[in-house]
């Protein structure tokens, strides 16, 4: 029994005395492991901050290697893998945190709105997509309706387009009417080439009453009218369109002037596009003046409005029209007045295009969407050489 006590009393200051030095061992460890983390973590900053990401990327790694809980040092190094390109490196920082049982919500909501960003960036758009969708009710639904509305326009998913532009307009993120009127103009186009009338009229009668001021509907259904068989219905609407929105009349010229002609009512549409040229000189409004004149009967007189718009403006695409209609420039230079003619169209094609006004993409004809910028109404009305 003494023996015991001996050992007992013994055992206890080399028990104390072994907890003392396990606790400052760990003490240690965790000041090391803690100072070596933010060191790390600095190191990276200032390298990022220097513009020297590669080694901003090493010194991240290391700090997440010291400290694997810290959701921060995971975004931080997930943002610059997507930065440099290195997508998949970038989900795989991603979805490590999305699995984690321990990420709050709000880091969770955060770490998916990021991995949906790296599918968008790396072109996975089916992927990026899904991660965009779960993303509703959540802070992060206005950015991921706006990457899905992107996403919907590039892979030309007019009828999703149109559906989420109408959830953005109930929730009151914005005025999308125009373009959810043109996500249904697209579709009516569609309709058209697959036959079915009725389907498209229907849309663009959807459309206008969505954006009652956009001329794109209008013309449309004006065009379909016209197509089918209804010329004096869509004369009529393209007056209309001309009184109203008459920034669009040299876009609505040529339509009117052969949906006047289709329904006898040449001489109302010629009149409407006088008193406007009058107003504001066009080209497009000139050219439609002078088929109707021709249609008429008076080709001499037609080609006098060239000369009469030469007065007003300087003008190369209406000096090379008026000279294809001359016979020549003199009757002893009859051989050259082709070569002439062949040169003054090749200087006036390019004024003849029409310029996107956000990036500058120039196309032959008009486009509602930008194929250079996919901006929407950037193209105006007039050409270049109007603007």
């Amino acid at each position: 029994m003494e023996f015991d006590v001996v050992w007992s009393l013994l055992g206890l200051p080399i028990a104390f005395g072994l907890g003392w030095l396990a606790s400052r061992f760990d003490l240690r460890q965790l000041r090391l492991e803690n100072r070596q983390a933010p060191k790390a973590y600095f190191r990276g900053l200032n390298f990022l901050l220097n513009e020297q990401q590669d080694q901003a990327i090493d010194a991240f790694i290391e700090a997440v290697q010291n400290d694997p809980d810290t959701s921060e040092l995971h975004f931080a190094l997930g943002n610059l893998f997507r930065r440099r390109g290195e997508y998949d490196r970038a989900v795989r920082v991603h979805q490590h945190l999305l699995s984690r049982g321990d990420l709050g919500r709000a880091d969770r909501e955060r770490a998916q709105h990021a991995l949906a960003l790296d599918y968008l960036k790396a072109g996975l758009l089916d992927r990026a997509e899904e991660a965009l969708r779960r993303l509703e009710g959540t802070p992060f639904e206005e950015q991921a309706r706006l990457a899905l509305l992107a996403i919907y326009e590039r892979s030309r998913d007019w009828q999703q387009a149109a559906e989420i532009t109408a959830r953005m307009t109930a929730s009151g993120q914005g005025n999308f009417a125009p373009r959810l009127a043109h996500y249904l103009c697209e579709q009516a186009v569609a309709q058209v080439a697959a036959g079915r009338t009725d389907e498209a009229r229907a849309l663009l009668d959807r459309a206008v009453a969505t954006a009652p001021d956009a001329p794109r509907a209008r013309i449309e259904r004006a065009l379909l009218q016209r197509s089918t068989g209804d010329a004096a219905g869509a004369f009529e609407a393209l007056r209309a369109l001309g009184q109203d929105l008459p920034l669009w009349m040299p876009l609505v010229a040529a339509p009117l002037a052969g949906a006047a002609q289709d329904s006898g009512q040449a001489d109302a549409a010629r009149e409407q596009l006088k008193r406007y040229y009058d107003q504001s000189p066009s080209l497009d409004v000139l050219d439609a003046i002078v088929a109707l004149e021709k249609a008429a009967g008076a080709g001499d007189g037609a080609r006098g409005w060239y000369l009469r718009h030469l007065e007003r403006e300087p003008s190369l695409v209406a000096t090379a029209k008026w000279m294809a209609g001359q016979p020549s420039l003199a009757p002893d230079e009859a051989p050259v007045h082709p070569q002439v003619q062949r040169a003054l169209d090749l200087a006036a094609k390019p004024l003849s295009r029409y310029r996107c006004a956000a990036c500058g993409f120039e196309a032959n004809r008009h486009f509602w969407q930008c194929p250079g910028c996919q901006t929407w109404d950037s193209y105006p009305a007039r050409r270049v050489e109007e603007l």
